[in-house]
């Protein structure tokens, strides 16, 4: 059976990333998103919905979020879902947390004292304030080549 597992937030900080490092050396980034939702009730009037969301980043990404960002900066992410489970020392229970392992991520709005930036792939600036990830550009199809002028029967196999 196939299975697909992919997230994409975009929201603003909770609190400052949190940045720890293995025994390895491989860095690790907590951080918390608030994603909003603003719909309309039976009643009709306007209501938002809050999500509180768990992210874990890992290696140069992680690195790159807890040198740029802070509180309240807004931040797009895209990852996969992941559920950890533990039994709780002081209790005994079984505890479980759904959280997002960040796999890319993009920073939004404008830098500070400058205007936004665009592109793909990694921009490094030593005067800019903070580096972009994104996707590669997605690969097109290579043209079929032009048909004979000639009869196009010909050209079929069977």
């Amino acid at each position: 059976m196939a299975s697909y597992n992919k997230v994409i937030l975009l929201g603003n900080l909770t609190r400052d990333p949190e940045l720890r490092v293995t025994p390895k050396g491989t860095a690790i980034c907590q951080l918390g998103l608030a994603v909003n939702r603003q719909f309309k009730d039976e009643s009709g009037a306007t209501r938002d919905e809050t999500t509180f969301v768990d992210i874990e980043a890992w290696g140069r990404q992680a690195e790159t979020i807890s040198k740029y960002c802070t509180k309240g900066k807004p931040l797009f992410i895209e990852g996969r879902l992941k559920l950890d489970s533990w039994e709780d020392k002081t209790s005994g229970q079984k505890r479980s947390k759904l959280k997002v392992v960040l796999e890319n991520f993009q920073f939004v709005g404008a830098r500070e004292g400058g205007a936004q930036g665009g592109g793909s792939g990694e921009e490094v600036d030593q005067t800019a304030e903070a580096p972009r990830y994104s996707a590669p550009p997605a690969r097109r199809p290579a043209a079929p080549p032009p048909a004979s002028q000639g009869n196009v029967d010909e050209d079929v196999p069977f």
